[in-house]
């Protein structure tokens, strides 16, 4: 079991929760407000998305990550900055005779192309997706190829930024790995397994079990699953060694019929934490424990 724990909260995400939800930050006041509460009540990392502030869908803009970013720093509230390089991997496949006349909801560049905020804004951490997937139904594929991936980690290092290792299945996993042996990645890495996606690895115990089993050693992880999953697998992450993530990015409620906040989502893992015998690391510990580089900004 882990007896020091670093709470991550993922504050919005880029899914299609607008309208699902009554409060899901858009804007990037709503969303460094968010992540600021999420971190007054114990969350150590915020792992920040933006999104359009018109349409509500996610979005690549500079400009938004800079605006989210400057308010959360003069709001001299310390809390370990996590950005997303996820975004500009979504393909839609064409219809089944014309597979390559992609859809309109294409947003595919390359690996460069995912991080012009994390070169301008140098967050401590940001988010590298270890692999391509079905992403839910449909002819929707996020591609993240091996040269994407090595590019991509390759210039993260040089930023001296870290990287937060996505894994969706265990084919992902396996990759970081050879990442590791090529020494594409700084010692210790940090791993995030994330379960419940469809159609990633499944919100299973023993699935879940397996990949935190295939870890490297001396290595730092996190876990989250999805919706109702997502404070049951906090509590296994904890006994299994590993750190947490909750978030609305991942969960809109904090029980049956119940929207939550990113701040009592944080509040709720938090106790359970606490209940377990572990307690809850602050930023300044998380930085030092997790290797971290605090930028000036």
């Amino acid at each position: 079991m882990n007896s020091d724990v670093v709470i991550t909260c993922a504050i919005t995400g880029a899914g299609d929760t607008v309208g699902k939800h009554p409060s899901i930050p858009v804007t990037p006041a709503q969303i460094a407000e968010a992540a600021i509460e999420a971190a007054r009540a114990g969350a150590a990392i915020v792992h920040c998305h933006v999104r359009d502030p018109v349409t509500g869908k996610g979005s690549r803009d500079v400009s938004l990550y800079r605006e989210v970013v400057t308010r959360i720093r003069d709001s001299e509230t310390d809390v370990v900055i996590n950005l997303t390089a996820g975004m500009g991997g979504d393909l839609f496949i064409g219809p089944d005779e014309r597979p390559t006349e992609f859809g309109k909801d294409t947003d595919l560049v390359g690996a460069l192309g995912r991080l012009p905020h994390v070169e301008e804004l140098l967050p401590e951490i940001c988010s590298l997706d270890c692999g391509s997937l079905n992403f839910g139904d449909g002819s929707m594929v996020y591609v993240s190829t091996p040269d994407m991936l090595r590019r991509g980690a390759r210039r993260i290092r040089e930023l001296g930024v870290k990287p937060e290792l996505e894994v969706f299945d265990t084919g992902h996993l396996s990759f970081t790995l050879q990442m590791l042996r090529e020494e594409l990645l700084e010692a210790p890495p940090l791993f995030q397994l994330c379960h419940g996606i469809p159609w990633g690895a499944p919100a299973d115990v023993g699935v879940f079990k397996a990949a935190v089993d295939m870890l490297p050693e001396h290595c730092h992880w996190t876990a989250f699953a999805l919706g109702r999953d997502q404070m049951s697998f906090a509590a296994l992450s904890v006994i299994l060694g590993g750190h947490v993530r909750v978030g609305l990015e991942d969960n809109l409620y904090l029980e049956k019929g119940v929207f939550a906040s990113n701040a009592q989502l944080v509040e709720r893992v938090r106790k359970i934490i606490e209940l377990l015998g572990a307690r809850v690391l602050g930023p300044a510990e998380t930085r030092e424990k997790f290797g971290l580089v605090k930028h000036a900004g």
